[in-house]
């Protein structure tokens, strides 16, 4: 019990001293229990038939198929083939549209690339390049104006596991 009131009362120090990083952490919530990123192509994480189609090969699931396209849990999406974070579940909307959608990413971890098609940009892990998805803006589903429309496939998903107090 002595060491739980240590922990609080040096949080509430490092807050005194930096009030904007803590109430960003109180707003975010640390990202916890996430498995280590994995750095080396060749330890990857195994993908099988659909998630092999989708990140390695840019394929895309059918809609309203995919594991996380109605989800509504509370922690982070991470990339099925590496572990990097993605997004944040606070981030995920309903857009309709049979995907999971996401409105910001957990900043460094998604990159935007120009789509062999001319027409859209992809998304995909900045870690390991696997393809995740498009991001579309100016659609008016959320104030952020952007829809990242990822592959369930492409994902995994880690609860948010809460400190009581």
């Amino acid at each position: 019990m002595k060491l739980k009131k240590l922990f609080f009362l040096l949080i509430a120090a490092i807050c005194l001293q930096n009030f904007s990083a803590c109430a960003q952490t109180k707003a975010e919530k640390p990202l916890t229990d996430l498995p280590p990123v994995i750095q080396n192509a060749d330890e990857y994480n195994e993908l099988e038939g659909t998630e092999a189609n989708v990140i390695l090969k840019k394929g895309t699931e059918r809609p309203f198929t995919g594991a996380y396209h109605d989800f509504k849990g509370k922690g982070v999406f991470i990339c099925k083939q590496c572990n990097l974070p993605l997004f944040r579940s606070k981030d995920k909307f309903n857009s309709g549209t049979g995907w999971p959608s996401f409105d910001d990413v957990i900043e460094g971890n998604v990159e935007e690339l120009p789509d062999a098609d001319g027409q859209r940009t992809e998304i995909v892990c900045s870690n390991c390049k696997g393809h995740l998805g498009h991001v579309f803006r100016g659609e008016g589903f959320t104030d952020k104006q952007t829809r990242h429309c990822a592959n369930s496939a492409s994902l995994d998903f880690v609860q948010q596991v809460s400190v009581k107090e």
